[in-house]
């Protein structure tokens, strides 16, 4: 078994569309963001001869508290594979991105993987050096999914009874509508909303730049709209959504807190997955999810009861990890630990 880098975009993506378990953020186009905003990325295949078994995008993140390399919701593997296939692949990488962080002074290696949380994998982790990262990455380690080929009179049903309930008034509301777009001026209008939100929630936004980028580099592949939900002409909710590899993602979102009585998301998220059903998408993966009854004050508690009232299951991965490369490390290792507790995470 051997690591090669791979240059070509169809086999890339040829592969993940064979793929069960991924997140776009493996994606071809989403290292091509990466690249656009000034990040710098390896793309590698896992092979046994001409046999291509994995695919992982690695990142190099540079932030004031250190650089590392990031793996966000990878290595993906093939479907098959055991546990000692996935520690060999993953041994493979780990002894590349040594030399790696080494040329490029990362102190750290964090790895954000899409493996269910089970024994086998946490010990697979474990055996090759790997620790806990004090906190998640910007790749989620659970999420909320709903497969979206039934019917829409059968995923109505299957809804809870509330989120129906408010699904179809908004629906009979005359003053709202709802807007699906892939115009690039939307990005402006979706940041200003963005923005809004941020000052009430006292959160970082995505910048604008950012923002504009991810949109205009998976748009170009259809794979990006916007979704708006308005009162009486005013935009009052929006989201990012990205459609990918069989796979609607619930990316980012935003709504203004004086109209959460008009109950405007709920439509909005119901069209959305019409847009995605109309697309062909087996799966809407509402992007993130914490267990609101383990976790009743945590930030996402309110947001994750909202994405189960559209049914569907969790899948719980495991914990973000990260192989420490040099003592400096430890001074990321602090950061992130005094950030958690402060954000009540």
């Amino acid at each position: 078994m051997e690591l090669r880098e791979i240059t070509n975009k169809d086999e890339w993506e040829g592969f993940l569309a064979q793929c069960a378990t991924k997140t776009f953020l493996q994606s071809w186009n989403w290292g091509e963001f990466n690249l656009k905003i000034g990040s710098k990325i390896w793309r590698f295949g896992a092979f046994n001869g001409d046999k291509l078994l994995s695919v992982v995008s690695v990142l190099r993140v540079s932030a004031r508290r250190g650089m590392f390399l990031f793996l966000p919701h990878g290595p993906v593997f093939t479907e098959g594979l055991d546990g000692k296939d996935r520690k060999e692949i993953l041994e493979l990488i780990l002894v590349m991105l040594k030399d790696v962080a080494g040329q490029e002074g990362a102190s750290f290696i964090r790895v954000a993987p899409i493996l269910l949380d089970n024994e086998e994998n946490r010990n697979i982790f474990a055996e090759l050096g790997f620790r806990n990262s004090p906190m998640h990455a910007s790749a989620y380690e659970a999420t909320w999914k709903l497969d979206i080929y039934p019917s829409e009179d059968a995923l109505l049903v299957n809804m809870r009874k509330t989120t129906r309930y408010l699904v179809k008034k908004t629906g009979e509301n005359k003053d709202i509508s709802i807007e699906i777009s892939s115009d690039p001026k939307n990005i402006a209008i979706y940041q200003q909303l963005n923005k809004e939100v941020s000052r009430r929630q006292h959160f970082v936004p995505f910048s604008a730049e950012s923002i504009k980028n991810e949109f205009e580099i998976f748009a170009k592949d259809n794979q990006a709209v916007f979704i708006f939900g308005r009162y009486k002409g005013e935009i009052v909710a929006g989201a990012l959504l990205i459609f990918w590899s069989g796979i609607a993602f619930y990316h980012q979102a935003a709504s203004l807190g004086k109209f959460a009585k008009l109950s405007i998301p709920y439509l909005l998220q119901w069209r959305a997955i019409q847009e995605a059903k109309s697309r062909g998408c087996a799966v809407y993966d509402f992007w993130g999810f914490t267990d609101p009854e383990k976790f009743p004050n945590h930030p996402w508690a309110g947001p994750t009861l909202f994405k189960m009232g559209f049914g569907g299951y969790k899948e719980e991965y495991i914990k973000t990890q990260d192989f420490i490369v040099s003592s400096k490390y430890w001074i990321n290792y602090i950061i992130e630990t005094i950030r958690r507790r402060m954000r009540n995470l």
